[in-house]
């Protein structure tokens, strides 16, 4: 009996222990890809494998990218080397604040946020005479990713404290001096949202993908930015993020967690068909 409960310590612990992703954790990321990756044309999911076929020359042995799930985490693995892609790390977000008016501005000074990249990307993609391979390979590696990321709300938007990073959080019974709200939409939130059933891994009809696709980055960003605002520090925050002082903890009961499943579902879902139209656009 004394082991079992060990066992089970243990396992807890190693669920809430902190990940190194910058957003959506591993099972965010692959999921949306694959999304994508069945929801493509053919013919792009012909030069999706042709270009993760050259994987090799990104010179990143330890962060293979052979795959469209291997790639969709490649932005996050690479940060483990250092200097090589610091560069990067301002790519993965943009702080938007959501108590002032929808301004894009700010947060992307010089291109260094995730939609400019995300379009930046999909330039580099279309460019097959002057952009060389290797970095049209690694373009599409972002690109995967950085779809990802922008649709995780608590990337696309900010309340002052580094898009739920500071805020401290319980996620229903279990809590650590770690945990924090970002925390809890990178991984918990969105594992569970993306276990519950039906799959959202299937081919989506025509209807269903151009509704869901439609309009530019810049208006998915905006959205992105609303639901940050209106669920996701609504519902930890009670109300209004914006009407009352910010707190330094919040608690996501059992309840809140239900109410969240199917808005945590739609921006796994939206993320992953609208890949599949940029990815469309740069290789179809």
């Amino acid at each position: 009996m004394i082991r079992r409960l060990l066992a089970l310590a243990t396992l807890f612990a190693a669920l809430l222990a902190p990940a190194t992703a910058s957003a959506y954790w591993e099972y965010g990321h692959e999921t949306i890809g694959r999304i994508a990756y069945l929801n493509v044309k053919p013919e792009t999911r012909a030069a999706i494998d042709r270009l993760l076929s050259h994987s090799a020359l990104l010179d990143t042995p330890t962060c293979p990218a052979r795959t469209v799930a291997e790639a969709s985490v490649w932005p996050d693995c690479i940060k483990k080397l250092g200097d090589r892609f610091s560069y990067a790390y301002s790519w993965h977000y943009q702080n938007v604040n959501i108590c002032k008016p929808f301004n894009l501005k700010p947060a992307c000074k010089d291109g260094n946020c995730v939609s400019a990249q995300i379009e930046r990307d999909v330039r580099l993609l279309k460019d097959r005479k002057k952009v060389p391979l290797r970095e049209r390979v690694q373009a599409l590696a972002f690109l995967i990713h950085f779809v990802g990321d922008l649709h995780q709300p608590l990337h696309a938007a900010d309340h002052g404290d580094l898009g739920g990073n500071k805020l401290k959080a319980t996620y229903g019974i279990y809590s650590t001096p770690k945990l924090n709200l970002h925390m809890i939409w990178d991984g918990y939130l969105a594992e569970r949202a993306i276990t519950t059933p039906p799959s959202l891994v299937k081919r989506y009809p025509a209807a269903v993908r151009k509704k869901i696709a439609a309009g530019t980055v810049k208006d998915w960003s905006r959205q992105n930015w609303e639901v940050s605002r209106d669920i996701a520090y609504a519902s930890a925050e009670g109300g209004d993020p914006c009407a009352k002082p910010e707190p330094k903890h919040v608690t996501l009961s059992n309840k809140t967690i239900a109410k969240l499943i199917p808005a945590a579902r739609l921006q796994v879902e939206r993320a992953g068909l609208r890949l599949a139209k940029l990815l469309d656009e740069a290789l179809g």
